[in-house]
């Protein structure tokens, strides 16, 4: 067991070997380079782990060579991490472990098999999944998990905020989650960073959009044009179409499931899936009820309006599922997935093209709100959990002083001008 001081003339004039032998140097127990026969040299650093002793097995790990660290610096990392292992660490074991951890995509596959579908909804599981399969993925996926670092969530957030603040918000708080799980489940090793942590995440302005009267009318007249007639469309001009239908041909119709889902959107002011998952068996045509098993806020009642149940009675019964999709009727029936196709056609119809599905949901609690029926009655049309999520329509409503102070104001101004 040669033993030198180990500077770079030392180093530098180290005898040939025939078998790979180590070098200790003769001031810092456990420091040492390793030749090996062909002349390959690197620093090591060698200790027995937890309260040492001979009964305990020496580790080593190689923390570089004389090409990328000089003596001295060799030194010094083998100081730290000499100091570590009195302190209690496994530099080695922690290594082993970080080699062996888990990528990414492997995280991410236990988290949706073992947290997100068997704990949580339909509606998180599809909205998580695209975060996922959309985002996350592609950006991380190939990484060791403990080699994500706050920058590469940070330029990942950046990115997509770019264009969808809110999605890149919540990207970001997934991230956080499934970290979390990572280091509940033991799959990261312990004290791994949560990558996550200390996003500052971008401001999210709550968007109102209700429908006006003259609004609704239009998207009334575009409604019964497209479950009737069709809507007429225009090929788009920045691609070229061959062999364009004839203009009397370019209609787009939406067949009556998807006229009655837009509309029962407006007369409840259920949220989409409520709607497009509803089953007949949730009816009670008898009291003008839905009883909703699963909401997002747990069940759920809701109380059918006159126009509300004349659509649900008009409907044919092809399936399990109120709005019909295209497996309506089958063995492995399935909900309608959504609304896109002729909600778009529909609202540029009417020309509300910035109207999303969302606000007609908005648009019912904003009409309840304007009438005067009080935001305890509207939160529990909607199902609000929070008396503090339905006060967001607080300012439509009529406010009695408002009233007063027109009815004062008004009698003085006739005074003044003499009616």
């Amino acid at each position: 067991m040669p033993i030198l001081k180990l500077g770079r003339r030392a180093v530098t004039g180290l005898p040939s070997v025939t078998k790979t032998t180590i070098f200790y140097d003769s001031d810092l127990t456990g420091f040492g380079v390793k030749a090996t026969a062909n002349g390959a040299l690197s620093w090591i650093v060698e200790y027995r782990p937890g309260e040492g002793g001979r009964r305990v097995s020496k580790r080593r790990m190689v923390i570089g060579t004389p090409a990328t660290l000089s003596p001295e610096k060799a030194r010094e990392a083998a100081e730290k991490l000499l100091a570590k292992v009195k302190l209690g660490a496994d530099p080695a074991a922690e290594r082993g472990a970080a080699r062996k951890a888990e990528t990414v995509d492997e995280l991410l596959d236990a988290f949706t098999t073992k947290h997100l579908e068997p704990k949580r909804k339909a509606g998180t599981i599809r909205l998580n999944g695209g975060y996922i399969k959309n985002h996350i993925r592609p950006a991380l996926g190939r990484k060791k998990a403990t080699a994500v670092t706050h920058s590469d969530v940070s330029r990942l957030h950046n990115r997509i905020g770019e264009t969808h603040k809110v999605a890149a918000n919540r990207v970001v708080a997934l991230i956080g989650a499934i970290w979390a799980f990572g280091l509940r489940e033991k799959i990261l090793p312990k004290g791994a960073e949560n990558p996550a942590v200390g996003i500052e995440h971008f401001d999210e302005k709550q968007r109102q959009r209700y429908l006006t009267g003259e609004e609704l009318q239009r998207l009334g007249d575009a409604l019964r044009e497209a479950e009737s007639a069709g809507i007429p469309w225009d090929p788009d001009p920045t691609k070229k179409t061959k062999h364009a239908p004839k203009p009397e041909n370019r209609l787009t119709k939406i067949d009556q499931h998807a006229a009655a889902a837009l509309r029962l959107l407006l007369f409840t002011g259920c949220r989409l899936r409520e709607i497009l998952d509803l089953r007949w068996r949730e009816y009670d045509a008898g009291r003008g009820l839905l009883f909703l098993p699963d909401s997002k806020t747990g069940q759920k009642t809701v109380v059918l309006s006159a126009p509300a149940i004349a659509i649900l009675d008009a409907l044919p019964r092809i399936g399990v599922y109120v709005i019909a999709g295209e497996s309506a009727g089958t063995k492995d029936e399935t909900p309608r997935f959504d609304l896109n196709r002729p909600w778009r056609a529909v609202r540029k119809r009417a020309g509300i093209d910035d109207v999303r599905i969302h606000d007609l949901r908005h648009s019912f609690a904003s009409v309840g709100a304007g009438s005067d029926l009080g935001l305890p009655i509207i939160g529990r049309l909607l199902g609000h959990s929070q008396a503090s999520t339905t006060a967001r329509y607080a300012h439509i409503a009529v406010d009695p002083a408002k009233r007063a102070a027109d009815l004062i104001a008004g009698k003085i101004a006739a005074a003044l001008s003499g009616k």
